[in-house]
């Protein structure tokens, strides 16, 4: 197998792990957390926090991959990188600013997406030696600060960001950054593991299978660490705690009841022991680095698998190739001609997904909005370019 073969399956896979995350994330929006047996349902179970999880990770490995891959950018090439992510970022807050207003039901996230692209710019420069220890120490002393800083501060007023929240922006950014559904502090360190991994030689096997088992024996053993402490004692402290006014307020009997909740963001600060928590969307360490594993983990996956089943999963890399697009349509779609409560509704999104991006991933290549963002991308990098001749 040749060089440029390899390159091309390794970006199928990035994109067949990035439908995936789409297809998660969809089930996530439509089918309910609790089914009508009053168990919490599979899709639930699989894709909670994991499918949002993995497409942040995914947002750090592309732009690693748009900037040199597993060699990271200097000079002028630097520059041009800053400049192009900074026009990415800002668009996809103008996007997610627009559909956030609509009545969706959807916790959108591409203003923290974009946010997040914006922060990442510093480390840019930096090789996989040095981002992926830092993205391991973020994830376990960023959310510390964080519930050191959210003690006896408001709650997050909850929804979107919307244009109307910048009638209050000291609210918006406290919303953004800590107490949001996708706070972007905590999960800078999903962008920076995802810098890390773009910035390996995903060419080669070994460092792929070194992906998948890491990561899957990272979110094994997260998970089973907080499992056992809420078995032994761990659930007694925090039923003794309580949640105060965080808007978590669904009971748990047991270990396994908590760990398959969604916390809405953040946890209680009501003790420090919340943070011993693997549970959905809580960005407590152990959540953030069993979302990590699972996410390099099924990288890993779709990378082997892209190399020798790319024709028979084009499909998923369709998908993959335009998720700004297809997540854009699928809030806006959810919001007008097919809302939850339409028969068969997960169905019907994830085959409008599919009849979208098969034939226009064929005939005309990147997506509409994708295909956008590359254009101001190249704009603002020329334009920089220009400038420092």
């Amino acid at each position: 197998m040749n060089g440029r073969e390899t390159t091309a399956h390794r970006l199928v896979g990035v994109d067949m792990a990035r439908g995936l995350a789409l297809l998660g994330m969809m089930g996530v929006h439509i089918v309910p957390a609790v089914g009508d047996d009053g168990q919490t349902t599979a899709i639930y179970l699989l894709a909670s926090g994991r499918a949002s999880a993995l497409f942040a990770v995914l947002a750090g490995v592309g732009l690693a991959l748009a900037s040199g891959g597993a060699r990271p950018p200097t000079g002028r090439a630097l520059h041009g990188a800053w400049a192009a992510t900074a026009s990415r970022a800002l668009l996809l807050v103008a996007v997610g600013l627009v559909i956030g207003s609509l009545d969706s039901g959807v916790a959108v996230i591409l203003v923290y997406y974009g946010l997040l692209f914006l922060l990442a710019l510093p480390f840019l420069g930096l090789p996989a030696t040095v981002l992926l220890p830092l993205g391991a120490l973020w994830a376990v002393a960023m959310p510390i600060l964080s519930h050191a800083i959210r003690l006896d501060a408001p709650l997050s007023s909850g929804g979107n960001i919307a244009p109307e929240s910048f009638a209050d922006p000291a609210q918006m950014l406290w919303q953004l950054t800590l107490t949001g559904y996708y706070p972007v502090l905590p999960w800078m360190a999903y962008m920076l593991v995802g810098l890390g991994i773009g910035r390996l030689a995903l060419a080669a096997t070994p460092v792929v299978i070194r992906l998948l088992i890491g990561g899957a024996s990272l979110a094994v053993g997260t998970y089973l660490v907080s499992w056992i402490w809420l078995e032994t004692g761990g659930l007694e402290r925090l039923t003794a705690a309580g949640t105060g006014m965080h808007p978590f307020s669904r009971p748990f009997d047991d270990a396994g009841e908590l760990l398959n909740t969604s916390f809405y963001g953040t946890t209680p600060t009501t003790s420090g022991w919340w943070l011993m928590v693997a549970s959905q969307h809580t960005a407590t360490p152990f959540d953030l680095l069993h979302t990590i594993g699972s996410s390099a983990a099924v990288l890993g996956v779709m990378l082997l698998l892209a190399r020798r089943f790319s024709t028979a999963l084009y499909p998923l890399g369709a998908i993959g190739s335009m998720t700004f697009t297809l997540y854009t349509l699928h809030v806006i779609l959810l919001a007008s001609l097919l809302p939850r409560t339409v028969e068969h509704a997960l169905l019907v999104h994830v085959a409008v997904a599919f009849i979208i991006a098969v034939p226009w991933r064929r005939s005309i290549g990147r997506g509409p909005l994708e295909a956008l963002a590359a254009r101001i991308a190249a704009s603002a990098r020329a334009a920089v370019a220009g400038a420092r001749r």
